[in-house]
């Protein structure tokens, strides 16, 4: 099948499609690179710890702290480890690598690194489709997280009593869930009786929406030059709250049967906890959003990516499994206070983090100083999440147009344009209704089917249609060294099979969509849904077949036409840029 679909007959590495002798130091201190003719030059990290410390502001996420200990949790504790440390090293690492290094090697964002393979340019819009969906609705949690951040600087938490005006008869002190449930619902959500009823707009939660956007728009607005400065905060500073949290966690009475409850295997679940594993990774390591091609796509060219991958997948993996004390420390106590057992007050995702975290915080000493150290660890771990993302989808859109179109403002246009048209779409999450909506986008457009579906053709497209051995000289041109044969395998077997084999179950156990268990979408809410999910699933086979259709010649000659040549990329690149 690559025979034909790759024009170069002696397997010598190609050259990537950006550089020049005139790349140096530019006046504000970040390295640049030449360019293709007609498109701007390139710029790249001031120091290489920018690009680190954004690879783990944007993968190190609110999902490494409210949905890997709960998984570990639910999934036997320790024994959740050996088959979630399996599928980093078979599906994790391999496609991080493999992202990251197609960005450096062809200096471009996530659509025309597929210049490799012009024929499957299409993996490029649907990371682009998936990744600006991400944008739209991730950004409602960090608005919650500032509305309960705000509402942390009071004397009395608002969410600890029930003589409020959102209150109803029925809150019950004694029940400990019953105040924040109603400070969640009726004063947060103030939610509706379902998706066809999107009611009022809720406005200090809008105006929370905005502030944050604004926040994301002058983090994003001057490129990686903003960028890679903020993240040195952004990045390291929920570590230091967490750090914080653990210590008074532990102190805390129950705070050792909650981590008990954490870490204690129980090996009869060892069989059922293969899908979960395998879906948190793809979903923590923020695979094939297309965020980390364009991060990458700022390396110097000899930047040693493949040591970077390893080093960035221990700093996520390592900060879930952190998190995960942190978590069930407080989760311990909660129980404790409350003489119910653990398993009652155990969450993952919104719950977790606006239901039982706000409960557990109100019991303790001085608790509005620990809900304002939780929620503001909760906005800076889900900004640079955000504003990476955003990152990425403008790297993307920049990268299509020639410098014809440049002008002196294009970037932070486009950053306007980007957050403007996001922040039109939010506006319908923060209705009444807005919950049901915002479930919607996270259930289907950027759900682990779409994630394993993009993740498994950049494999297929990478190892068998531009060519594994081919790629791994490339990336020996680059870091001066050839990775170990393992990443090979991995693209070209290993991890295509554990993708399709995870996906295949998703299809299967499909269950449709439903709020609290309890509240059903109705018909027409689905189909809303699949059409998110199947709009950038479909972009895939749908550029395909139009390359094809629109191509001259016979099947074969068309093939051939739209290969991943050597011939049209050769490019001189200065490649001493270090």
């Amino acid at each position: 099948f690559s025979s034909f679909l790759s024009s170069s007959s002696d397997g010598a590495a190609s050259t990537p499609p950006h550089g020049g002798a005139g790349a140096g130091p530019d006046k504000k201190g970040a390295v640049v690179t030449g360019a293709v003719p007609g498109y701007p030059e390139r710029e790249t990290w001031t120091r290489q710890m920018d690009f680190i410390m954004s690879c783990v502001g944007f993968a190190v996420g609110l999902g490494n702290v409210w949905r890997f200990p709960y998984l570990c949790y639910k999934n036997g504790g320790g024994v959740f480890l050996i088959p979630y440390l399996l599928i980093v090293f078979v599906g994790g690492i391999p496609i991080f690598f493999l992202e990251i290094a197609l960005g450096q090697f062809m200096k471009a964002g996530s659509i025309n690194v597929w210049n490799i393979a012009p024929l499957f340019k299409g993996l490029g819009y649907a990371s682009m489709v998936i990744v600006f969906f991400c944008n739209t609705y991730y950004i409602m949690v960090l608005a919650w997280g500032f509305y309960y951040l705000i509402k942390s600087f009071n004397s009395t938490l608002p969410w600890s009593t029930c003589d409020n005006e959102w209150n109803t008869p029925n809150c019950i002190l004694a029940n400990a869930r019953s105040p924040i449930i109603e400070f969640w619902e009726n004063k947060v959500l103030n939610i509706s009786s379902g998706l066809g009823e999107p009611g009022h707009f809720n406005w200090e939660l809008m105006l929370c929406l905005m502030a944050v956007w604004v926040m994301v728009y002058f983090c994003v607005w001057k490129g990686v030059k903003s960028t890679g400065k903020i993240v040195y905060f952004t990045a390291t500073f929920p570590y230091v709250v967490l750090i914080i949290l653990l210590v008074r966690g532990v102190t805390l009475p129950g705070a050792y049967t909650g981590i008990m409850y954490y870490i204690k295997p129980d090996w009869s679940k060892l069989q059922e906890v293969w899908i979960d594993a395998g879906t948190q990774i793809f979903f923590s390591y923020a695979i094939g959003l297309g965020a980390l091609t364009a991060l990458g796509s700022y390396n110097r060219f000899n930047n040693d990516c493949y040591k970077d991958a390893f080093v960035l997948a221990m700093i996520n993996s390592g900060t879930s499994f952190f998190a995960g004390f942190v978590v069930f420390s407080i989760l311990g106590f909660m129980a404790a206070e409350q003489g119910v057992d653990i398993s009652q007050v155990a969450e993952s995702g919104p719950g977790l983090a606006f239901i039982a975290y706000p409960k557990a915080v109100s019991l303790m000493p001085v608790a509005p100083l620990w809900a304002a150290l939780f929620f503001f660890m909760l906005l800076l771990l889900g900004l640079d999440s955000q504003f990476v993302g955003v990152e990425g989808f403008v790297t993307g859109i920049l990268d299509l147009f020639p410098g014809r179109y440049y002008h002196q403002y294009k970037r932070e246009i486009a950053v306007a344009i980007c957050c403007l048209l996001c922040f039109i779409i939010d506006l319908s999450m923060v209705t009444q209704g807005g919950m049901y909506v915002f479930q919607l986008f996270d259930y289907y457009s950027a759900s682990g089917m779409t994630l394993l579906w993009q993740a498994f053709w950049e494999c297929i497209v990478v190892a068998w249609v531009y060519g594994a051995d081919r790629f791994m000289d490339d990336v020996a041109r680059m870091i001066g060294y050839r990775p170990f044969p393992w990443m090979k395998w991995c693209w070209s077997f290993i991890t295509p099979c554990v993708c399709l084999g995870i996906f295949m179950f998703h299809l299967f156990n499909y269950k449709p969509l439903t709020y609290n268990n309890m509240y059903v979408y109705p018909w027409w809410g689905e189909v809303i849904g699949w059409c998110m999910a199947l709009s950038s699933m479909l972009c895939i086979p749908v550029s395909v077949l139009y390359k094809l259709f629109r191509a001259k010649g016979t099947f074969k000659e068309s093939l051939t036409l739209m290969s991943p040549g050597t011939d049209d990329n050769k490019v001189i690149i200065f490649e001493s840029v270090m």
